[in-house]
């Protein structure tokens, strides 16, 4: 039987191997220039000559429109891309953070969780000293009512009241979740204000697909906080290279219906 000391040996030998390859991972794993040249060509001609020129949303929605299509997705490795792109262009730390915790209720924190080490890690490569400025603006104590009063301000008192009133008893827990914790915690938060959080909500939405009655409540919202049409369909625009046509075309097909006439 080997020695424990060659065991040892070994399992170094695997730890350094496997934080190699992380490590590789975690920059450019291929060099898709080299090993898929004629993709790569197509793939950035269309971002760069079809996509990006597209639209007006300034470069703190455009960055914060692909993580959300990132983070809606999965993609991962690309996601470390968007956010090197965006500190280089210098978007504020703070925009990329709340853009990342707006997503954390719709996405849930199982997928988010990736998201927010793989941010933490290219912030902390460009110099960015963690943790950035607190933006709560609630407590425990308050949360609920503040979270309340922005849902009622977006969709309405009567709806939201009227939602609240008709739950089944043993659901009325989730309403008060909703309210709390999704409004409360997230929506009142500084560093993004109420028209680019919704807008963020929308494309999260978008890109996750299987949950449009989500998405047109939150095109609705998009609507009543003021942000066009227009704005939306730049959005899932901006999103279309990573998350799809099918997502995509269903996300305008939504933003039709809801803005019609318009």
């Amino acid at each position: 039987m080997p020695s424990i000391n060659k065991k040892i040996g070994l399992a170094a030998v695997v730890i350094i191997a496997a934080a190699a390859g992380y490590c590789m991972r975690g920059n450019t794993m291929t060099d898709m220039n080299k090993t898929d040249p004629e993709f790569a060509a197509l793939w950035q001609n269309f971002v760069k000559n079809d996509v990006e020129p597209h639209g007006k949303l300034d470069k703190n929605m455009r960055t914060a429109v692909k993580m959300a299509a990132h983070i809606g997705a999965g993609g991962k490795e690309n996601y470390r891309n968007v956010i090197r792109e965006a500190l280089a262009q210098g978007v504020d730390p703070i925009v990329i953070k709340e853009t990342l915790y707006q997503t954390v209720p719709y996405a849930g924190f199982a997928k988010v969780y990736d998201f927010v080490l793989i941010t933490n890690e290219e912030l902390q490569k460009a110099g960015v000293k963690l943790p950035l400025e607190g933006q709560s603006n609630t407590t425990v104590e308050t949360r609920l009512q503040k979270g309340l009063d922005t849902q009622r301000d977006i969709f309405g008192k009567a709806n939201i009241d009227s939602m609240r009133a008709n739950a089944p008893e043993e659901l009325k827990h989730i309403q008060d979740y909703l309210s709390a914790n999704c409004f409360g915690d997230y929506y009142t938060r500084s560093g993004l204000d109420i028209k680019q959080r919704e807008l963020i909500t929308f494309s999260t939405l978008v890109a996750m697909g299987g949950v449009e009655p989500q998405a047109k409540a939150h095109a609705g919202a998009n609507k009543s906080v003021g942000n066009d049409k227009q704005m939306l369909l730049d959005s899932v625009t901006e999103m279309l290279p990573y998350i799809g046509y099918p997502r995509s075309l269903n996300a305008i097909t939504i933003i039709n219906e809801i803005y019609k006439g318009e």
